[in-house]
């Protein structure tokens, strides 16, 4: 088993109320209550925390409060306080310590925690906390210890390299967090026992090959048999993993892809 030391980098123990709500454990099930989502149910009790991916509040500088754990994601989490005095949850870049400040402005200073316009950041800065298209909202590079790369300046475009590899496209309007996203020992963590993804709400995973004919495709066979198909699919027969290609062919954002992720054993 290996964990992160959570005392070296955490600073508060309790979350910040006003910005905490409880939620409802729907283990997999949806409004019907049938299981959509396998493998999954009870765990710890959570409370939600609303982070803020919008950044709305341009020009006005904020400080680090606190630097929290949140169970709903693998990265750290900072309570900061506005110059006017509001106070909302950010995911922490990496290294951040109480007391720094920072900045949400189209043409801010590079420095790790600064939030500014892509097309005003320069090539190879690495940066996390992306928006697609400008006033969008954070969607890429949020998870604990990632971060994209600018790699070019194409017009109204920019040029990132994501974690996975892959190169897209990018508003240059949108805005971005200069740095990495905390809690890059993340990946470092072994459960190391099945209790613990009991903790987690993460039920026992059933192999297809253990399973009937009826139930999975890899399913039935004297003894151990092998999976007896050319390529891998899941439980419905889609194609699974392995280096197989499974994004769909006629995705919206298909054309944004400057060069493709590399995936397989030889990535």
């Amino acid at each position: 088993m290996t964990v992160v030391k959570y005392k070296d980098y955490l600073t508060a123990s309790k979350p910040f109320k006003a910005l905490t709500t409880g939620t409802k454990n729907t283990s997999g099930r949806n409004a019907f209550g049938r299981i959509t989502s396998r493998f999954r149910g009870a765990g710890n009790k959570r409370k939600f925390r609303f982070i803020d991916f919008k950044f709305e509040k341009l020009d006005i500088p904020f400080k680090i409060e606190t630097v929290e754990y949140d169970p709903y994601r693998t990265a750290f989490i900072s309570l900061v306080v506005y110059r006017d005095g509001e106070r909302r949850y950010i995911l922490a870049p990496k290294d951040v310590k109480v007391g720094d400040v920072f900045v949400i402005s189209e043409e801010a200073d590079i420095k790790v925690g600064n939030r500014m316009k892509l097309k005003n950041i320069p090539v190879g800065t690495f940066v996390h906390n992306i928006e697609i298209k400008e006033n969008s909202g954070a969607k890429l590079a949020r998870s604990a210890g990632s971060y994209a790369e600018v790699a070019a300046l194409d017009g109204k475009k920019v040029h990132l390299k994501m974690p996975s590899s892959e190169v897209r496209k990018v508003s240059a309007e949108g805005f971005a967090t200069i740095g990495e996203v905390s809690n890059p020992d993340h990946k470092l963590v072994k459960l190391g026992k099945a209790g613990k993804s009991r903790y987690l709400g993460r039920r026992p995973k059933v192999r297809g090959s253990a399973m009937n004919p009826v139930d999975h495709p890899y399913g039935g066979g004297e003894g151990r048999a092998g999976v007896g198909r050319r390529r891998l699919v899941t439980k419905w027969g889609k194609p699974a993993g392995k280096g197989q290609k499974t994004r769909r062919a006629k995705k919206y954002s298909n054309n944004e892809i400057v060069r493709r992720r590399k995936v397989g054993k030889r990535r």
